[in-house]
C-alpha cells in the first residue's frame, strides 16, 4: 500500500467522521450557547445547569440521528470493501 492510497484512506476516513459527528457538535454548540446566554441573563451560574440540558440534547440527538449515522458508516465501509483491491498490493 503506497503513501498516497494510506492518505486517501486516511482524509475519506475523517471525512466520513467529520460528516457523522457534525451535527452532534452543533447541537452541543447551539445548546451550550442558549443555556449560556440563559445563564447571564438570570445570574445563574450553577454547573448543572449547563451540564445536564446538554447531555439531554446531544442525547436526543444521537437518538433522533442514530439511522443517519448507521447509514453514513455503512456507506463507507461498503464503499472501503467493494474496492478494496487497490489496498492488497
Amino acid at each position: 500500500m503506497s503513501t498516497q492510497q494510506t492518505v486517501e484512506l486516511a482524509r475519506r476516513t475523517l471525512e466520513t467522521v467529520l460528516w457523522i459527528v457534525a451535527p452532534l457538535l452543533l447541537v452541543a454548540t447551539v445548546t451550550s450557547l442558549i443555556i449560556n446566554i440563559f445563564q447571564v441573563l438570570t445570574s445563574l451560574q450553577e454547573s448543572t445547569l449547563s451540564t445536564v440540558p446538554r447531555l439531554a440534547a446531544v442525547a436526543a440527538a444521537i437518538f433522533l440521528l442514530l439511522p443517519y449515522m448507521v447509514r453514513r458508516m455503512a456507506l463507507f465501509t461498503v464503499t472501503l470493501f467493494s474496492d478494496f483491491h487497490p489496498f492488497l498490493r
